[in-house]
This record gives C-alpha cells, sequence and structure tokens, in this order.
C-alpha cells in the first residue's frame, strides 16, 4: 500500500465533495422561478458543442467509406 497515494486521492475526492457541496447550497438558495438566462456559473456546468470522437469526416475519407 501507498500511503501517499492514498492521501492524495483522499484530497482529490475532498475537492470533489466540497465542489458538490457548494453546488447543492447554490441550487438551494435559487429556488424560486426565475426569469431570463441562468447564471453564469450554471451555464459554466453545461458543455456545449459536439461529443468528443465525432468529428466531421473529410471528403476523401468518406468518399473512401
Amino acid at each position: 500500500m501507498d500511503v501517499l497515494k492514498m492521501l492524495a486521492d483522499l484530497r482529490q475526492e475532498r475537492e470533489q465533495i466540497e465542489e458538490a457541496i457548494v453546488t447543492l447550497e447554490r441550487l438551494a438558495q435559487g429556488r424560486g422561478r426565475r426569469r431570463g438566462r441562468p447564471p453564469a456559473w450554471m451555464s459554466a456546468l453545461k458543455r456545449r458543442g459536439r461529443p468528443p470522437g465525432s468529428k466531421n469526416k473529410s471528403k476523401e475519407s468518406a468518399a473512401a467509406a
């Protein structure tokens, strides 16, 4: 067992838990119906665009397929 690796893993897990707590606290504060655009921190969580691996195929490779 590598104690240093275990400590690093636990610290990383603690950071993830703290981020989840902060996000849930923010959601709990804004419980009413709101109008307009969502807050910047909320829209930053959403990823836009195509999923990885779905690139456009070039004309040459499309013709070969």
